[in-house]
């Protein structure tokens, strides 16, 4: 969607007007250009719903290609009182990540398809690593928006990720 001036015509002394367009225009798409691949990072937040659907759009107005990646956390596999052990919890926490990914592969157009990556460390470290291996030229992430005590207690992957990244970032704000 793009604001565009046009003259009206009128003649009442208003010779310009705003004129909605929607679709993708020539010198927005030529913009985009740079975006070729886009890494998306997803959990189970609905945030991260808001934020594949916003790199899957950018990827269709490009025509970049697009790649998932979830993060198991390896802080919780390697937790002692979770009393599974910790293959069982990989395989699990896997399986889960693949299922997860498949309902975002099921969001995107048609004929859109996407890269998966499940890497098992830090969320911020495992974003980062896997757009300078692939390699992205965007990455999306959604972001809570927590501030003060709740960032400094939960931490910020989002934070972790702009300050790493190869590449520029989109975080995607929830709607308030």
């Amino acid at each position: 969607m793009l604001w565009r001036r046009r003259d009206c015509g009128c003649g009442v002394g208003l010779p310009l007007h705003l004129e909605l367009t929607f679709g993708p225009s020539p010198q927005l798409k030529e913009a985009f250009v740079i975006f070729q691949k886009i890494l998306v990072a997803v959990d189970d937040a609905p945030i991260s719903a808001h934020a594949a659907d916003i790199a899957a759009e950018l990827a269709q107005l490009t025509g970049a290609e697009l790649a998932f990646i979830h993060v198991i956390d390896a802080e919780l596999v390697n937790a002692a009182d979770t009393g599974i052990q910790p293959d069982v919890f990989v395989a699990s926490a896997k399986e889960d990540a693949r299922n997860l990914i498949e309902a975002f592969r099921k969001r995107l157009p048609q004929k859109a398809t996407a890269l998966d990556f499940v890497p098992i460390g830090t969320p911020h470290t495992e974003i980062v690593n896997a757009a300078k291996d692939w390699p992205a030229d965007l990455i999306v992430i959604g972001s809570h928006g927590r501030g003060g005590i709740k960032r400094v207690l939960l931490g910020s992957v989002a934070e972790g990720v702009m300050r790493s990244a190869p590449c520029p970032v989109l975080v995607v704000r929830a709607k308030t």
